[in-house]
C-alpha cells in the first residue's frame, strides 16, 4: 500500500477550496431540505430536474485516481473525500481539527437533521465515526503517519443531541507499532460518549522503515 500523495500547492489549494467549499455547502443545505420538505409532486418533480442537469454539469470532467493529495507547504494530507473532514464530501459535517502543541486534537462542529437517529438524537454510528477519526487524528501526528485503526471501544453515556458538539482526543501511551488514544464526545453539559482506540503502524510501513 502506497501511503504517498499528489503534492497541491498552497495557492491551488485555496483556489480549490473556494471554489468548492460553497458547493459542498450548498449540497448540505440541500440534503436538510430535502429531509423536511413538504412540497407537492410537481415541485419535487421539477426540483429533480434542476439536481440532474448540475449533476450533468459537475459530471463533464472528473478526477481520475486518489481524492487524497498532500499539502505543499505543511505536508498534511488534504483529504477532500473523507466522511469526517473532507471539504469536498456533504455527508461531513465537517470537522476542521485543531491541534495543540502537547498533541491533543479537538474540533467543535455542528451535527444537524443528517446525522440523527432517535428524534433529536445524533446516530450512535455517526458518533462512533467522529470519535474514530478525531482519535486517528491523535494517534497519527495529524494523519501525518500511517496508524490505522485496530480496535476501538465506546462507551454511550447518555444520548447525543443533535445542535453544537466538541470531540476531543489525546495519546495516552504508545507500545512498539501500537499507540493508545483516547477521546470524548460532548455537547454543553458534558460528555457524551467516550472512547478508547489501538492504532497500528501497518506492516508495510514498517518494513519502508
Amino acid at each position: 500500500m502506497d501511503f504517498t500523495f499528489e503534492a497541491i500547492s498552497a495557492e491551488e489549494f485555496e483556489r480549490q477550496r473556494s471554489s468548492f467549499e460553497p458547493l459542498t455547502d450548498a449540497l448540505r443545505r440541500l440534503i436538510d431540505v430535502g429531509i423536511h420538505t413538504e412540497v407537492d409532486g410537481d415541485t419535487v418533480a421539477e426540483a429533480l430536474e434542476h439536481l440532474e442537469a448540475a449533476t450533468a454539469l459537475l459530471e463533464r470532467r472528473q478526477r481520475a485516481g486518489r481524492s487524497t493529495l498532500r499539502h505543499a507547504d505543511t505536508g498534511r494530507p488534504v483529504a477532500w473525500a473523507n466522511p469526517a473532514v473532507g471539504l469536498r464530501n456533504a455527508i461531513a459535517p465537517p470537522m476542521i481539527i485543531e491541534h495543540e502543541a502537547d498533541g491533543t486534537c479537538w474540533s467543535e462542529f455542528t451535527l444537524g437533521p443528517a446525522y440523527e437517529g432517535p428524534p433529536g438524537w445524533v446516530h450512535g454510528g455517526i458518533c462512533a465515526l467522529v470519535l474514530d477519526h478525531i482519535l486517528g487524528e491523535a494517534a497519527s501526528e495529524g494523519l501525518s503517519k500511517p496508524k490505522f485503526t485496530g480496535t476501538i471501544t465506546l462507551k454511550y453515556l447518555r444520548g447525543t443531541p443533535l445542535g453544537p458538539l466538541r470531540a476531543e482526543a489525546f495519546v495516552e501511551r504508545s507500545e512498539g507499532v501500537k499507540t493508545f488514544a483516547r477521546g470524548y464526545l460532548l455537547d454543553a453539559d458534558g460528555a457524551t460518549v467516550e472512547a478508547e482506540g489501538v492504532f497500528i503502524e501497518p506492516a508495510w510501513a514498517r518494513d519502508a522503515g
